[in-house]
């Protein structure tokens, strides 16, 4: 038996799936709130939901501030996004605050089923626009103009994402620790970052 509960603040549409579900074999839809507060004032320990269904442009709480604090009680519970929302900022705020799924709303209710289940086996249960911009989030980006760094930066970069300390990183190049602290600084100069992490994620990205 998979128990869903869902947060929506409009209550045809909240009860469209909640009816929907109800009447699926294997399934009850009990938890049913058109707010995080409530949701969150309700919730019990010893009556938890399997997936949570969560709205994001919801009164009061936001979505995306409520899965966060969701996942930090009960990080048993799956959730997954049912929005009108497909711009990027939006999926990936949803993703980092907790989100194992992704459905917009024209989604048609048999394939929020699905997709519940989906969820239940391990997956992660998202719209088709929804995964097309995941996956070009990660795709590497071409660059079309000559490198802002210079070679020896480049390498310096590469010893970022290899993990290695700027003591090693000294080593390997035979170079000054105050060399490389140099190099450093000019780096996050030319790409308009502040601090390795963003360096790291550039290279990865395939932007430098």
């Amino acid at each position: 038996m998979i128990f869903v509960g869902i947060v929506e603040d409009d209550e045809q549409i909240r009860l469209g799936i909640q009816t929907y579900l109800n009447n699926q074999e294997g399934f009850v839809c009990e938890h049913c709130y058109n707010s995080m507060e409530d949701l969150l004032d309700n919730l019990r320990n010893d009556n938890l939901p399997d997936v949570m269904i969560i709205d994001l442009g919801l009164p009061g709480m936001s979505g995306i501030d409520g899965m966060k604090i969701l996942k930090e009680k009960y990080a048993t519970i799956d959730l997954v996004v049912f929005s009108v929302f497909n711009d990027a900022k939006k999926i990936f705020d949803s993703l980092c605050a907790g989100a194992t799924g992704y459905l917009l709303k024209n989604t048609p209710l048999v394939e929020v089923k699905e997709g519940i289940e989906l969820l239940t086996q391990g997956g992660s249960p998202m719209s088709p626009q929804i995964a097309r911009k995941v996956i070009e989030f990660f795709k590497p980006v071409k660059s079309k103009s000559p490198s802002l760094l210079s070679d020896k930066e480049k390498e310096i970069v590469i010893g970022l994402v290899d993990g290695l300390s700027y003591k090693l990183i000294a080593d390997r190049l035979e170079i000054s620790i105050e060399t490389v602290r140099f190099h450093i600084k000019n780096i996050y100069r030319k790409l308009h970052v502040h601090g390795k992490a963003e360096v790291i994620t550039k290279s990865l990205r395939g932007e430098i």
